[in-house]
């Protein structure tokens, strides 16, 4: 017999508050496992930026010229 959404919350909120915060962790990440590909191209990426800023591929500008170029920018 299957529990019903019902009985499922008020187990929950019998739970300790850090169990109930695990327990809302755990649903928020199920939802998200697309996301989480997308996070790990981003890492893939961001992996290889750095390694070619290391080896003298990639060069980096200053934040604060950046941030004045975009201030120019947008006046």
């Amino acid at each position: 017999m299957p529990t019903s959404l019902k009985q499922i919350l008020e187990q929950a909120r019998a739970l300790s508050t850090e169990d109930r915060a695990k327990l809302i962790n755990s649903l928020l990440e199920s939802l998200d496992s697309p996301l989480s590909a997308v996070e790990k191209v981003w890492a893939e990426e961001i992996e290889q930026r750095i390694a070619g800023f290391d080896r003298g591929e990639i060069s980096a500008y200053p934040a604060e010229d950046v941030f004045a170029d975009a201030r120019r920018l947008l006046r």
